[in-house]
């Protein structure tokens, strides 16, 4: 009798919970992931789906990766294995570690080089690795977070699993030299549907990467596309180029000086600049404990603030460095949103321009003299509030203090990559980037050591990229050439010693390689160093030559390493 009891309580208990968790579907949006807010429940992130479970699943620190847990797959609906687990906790002998291996299917770590041939040459080895890069994201399973897309594409590799929106630009570079446009249309055609499905490009295609974009690189690849496939590529994404825009100044129509809403800020005198925002102000889901644990490093801070601001630096890219912080050491001290960024508005300057082209070549001139104006209007922004005339440079600027910051970045030449700036300014921008950023590796990301990965002493490839066209488009090719063969030295070292790409190399110093630093331990594959360093084997290399590897290039330095 009591048996048939308890059996009855439980199964009213399941149903009951079940019920409730089913009925947020027929109330607003949990979690307003997109405009129109589309999104099914079992569509949103798994911190939004499983609630409390989730949180515990993470405090337990059951994997080392917090995004483990974040990507794994729930085998059943997951709001039937909330309510399952909400009855099953209570009992004594509950393991909560057995339930979730029972429920879920747990990514595994990708072993990606156990079949490349060791003696491969640089570029073989990169060009051995694009297939195994290579993903297709047609979604088999109604409760994963990847987010499907409608042709292959490339991944970083690592816990890099699905698509990231900049990383991708730069991996473009790799496979444009490497002749496989193929892939580069697919990838384009991808960042399109996302822009058409969601309003923006995503940080990466998992749902709980919806809240946020990343550095708006997409109309650079229109141009990249465009110097294989003609103009005509211009006019075909140009629609696609609008939304991308939208989603930007989403709301500068109506927020009033001095003030600031999502990606938008308006100045006291009205002028117009973009910032890097999270539409969520909780933590991470994929970095979940970690914020927790940074937010309890500032308990007179309003941790939502804070969350909102982690998420924001995630949406920068730059997760994590001292650049977004009050206190350059202390990673509780972000403050992101408070900061008017020098490398977003220079992508957002390269944007407005590339609608204006994509318009005069549609034959649209109305549209096109409006964002001639909008180019106009936020180059001469960037030149007067994004210039730091004492220091030589282009820093970020605080909006809420009114104040440019003082600290040098590698983010100082974008404005020279987007061509916005002048000879003078690009030329003092060189002088101290060789003094403060140029080390025996490559270019620094800043001057401080935070134990951030996008600070000292690590170097990364995209931004070796950026300095090198940049330095070289205001005729500062001696620099560029110094950073460009020094960092390809680094990563031809390292891949001798270690024979494996990675995401970042430490520049300064004797102990060069592999970087170190943030949340997660060094990654392999890798998308964006494959790609920068194909493009960087080319440049350097003597015409009608193939250079394999870097020490066929002349001139290049040979840098000493530690063992």
């Amino acid at each position: 009798m009591m048996k048939n009891f308890k059996c009855i309580v439980k199964n009213f208990a399941f149903c009951f919970l079940s019920a409730i968790v089913s009925l947020s579907s027929f109330f607003p949006c949990v979690y307003s992931q997109t405009n129109n807010c589309s999104l099914a429940v079992t569509e949103q992130p798994l911190d939004i789906q499983l609630g409390a479970l989730f949180k515990e699943v993470q405090k337990s620190n059951f994997y080392s990766d917090q995004k483990t847990f974040a990507d794994a797959i729930p085998k059943y609906d997951p709001l039937s294995i909330l309510a399952e687990w909400n009855i099953q906790k209570t009992q004594h002998d509950f393991d909560l570690k057995k339930f979730i291996e029972n429920n879920f299917v747990i990514p595994k770590e990708y072993k990606m080089y156990s079949k490349l041939p060791v003696r491969n040459s640089l570029r073989e080895h990169i060009n051995s690795l694009w297939p195994i890069l290579t993903r297709n994201a047609r979604r088999t399973n109604q409760y994963d977070s990847l987010l499907s897309l409608p042709k292959s594409y490339i991944v970083p590799g690592g816990r890099f699993r699905e698509i990231y929106y900049w990383d991708s630009y730069f991996t473009m570079l790799g496979l444009a030299e490497s002749n496989n446009w193929n892939h580069v249309q697919n990838m384009i055609d991808n960042f399109a549907y996302e822009l058409n499905k969601y309003g923006c490009i995503p940080n990466g295609n998992r749902n709980y990467y919806l809240s946020r974009s990343q550095p708006p690189f997409f109309s650079l690849m229109v141009d990249l596309l465009a110097t294989y496939k003609g103009d005509d590529i211009y006019r075909k994404y140009l629609p696609q180029l609008e939304k991308e825009y939208n989603y930007w100044m989403q709301g500068s129509d109506k927020v009033v000086a001095g003030q600031s809403y999502k990606r938008v800020i308006k100045l006291i005198d009205g002028t117009l600049l973009n910032r890097y925002w999270d539409d969520r102000d909780v933590p991470r889901t994929e970095s979940w404990l970690d914020d927790v644990n940074t937010a309890k490093q500032a308990p007179l801070r309003n941790k939502r603030t804070i969350y909102r601001d982690l998420r924001a630096a995630a949406a920068s890219g730059w997760d994590f460095s001292s650049r977004w912080f009050a206190d350059e050491y202390n990673l509780a001290s972000i403050q992101t949103t408070k900061l008017v960024p020098v490398d977003l508005n220079s992508l957002l300057f390269h944007l407005e321009k590339t609608i204006a082209k994509a318009s005069i070549l549609s034959k649209q001139k109305k549209k096109a003299a409006k964002f001639i104006q909008f180019s106009k209007n936020r180059q001469a922004a960037i030149n007067h509030y994004l210039w730091n005339e004492k220091k030589g440079c282009y820093c970020d600027y605080n909006w809420k203090k009114q104040k440019i910051h003082n600290q040098l970045t590698a983010a100082a030449l974008f404005p020279l990559y987007v061509k916005l700036t002048d000879y003078t300014k690009a030329k003092r921008t060189a002088l101290i980037v060789e003094k403060k950023l140029l080390k025996s590796g490559g270019l620094v990301t800043t001057t401080v050591n935070s134990g951030q990965q996008w600070d000292s002493p690590n170097g990364w490839a995209p931004l070796q990229w950026i300095a090198v066209q940049g330095l070289e488009h205001y005729k500062q090719s001696k620099l560029a050439d110094q950073i460009g063969k020094r960092f390809l030295q680094n990563v031809q070292k390292t891949y001798d010693q270690k024979h494996k790409l990675v995401e970042k190399y430490i520049v300064e110093g004797y102990d060069l390689g592999g970087g170190g630093g943030g949340e997660y331990p060094l990654q392999d594959g890798f998308g964006w160093t494959n790609g920068v360093t194909l493009m960087l084997l080319d440049k350097y290399c003597k015409k009608n030559q193939t250079c394999n590897n870097a020490y066929a290039i002349s001139n290049t330095p040979v840098l000493n390493f530690v063992k």
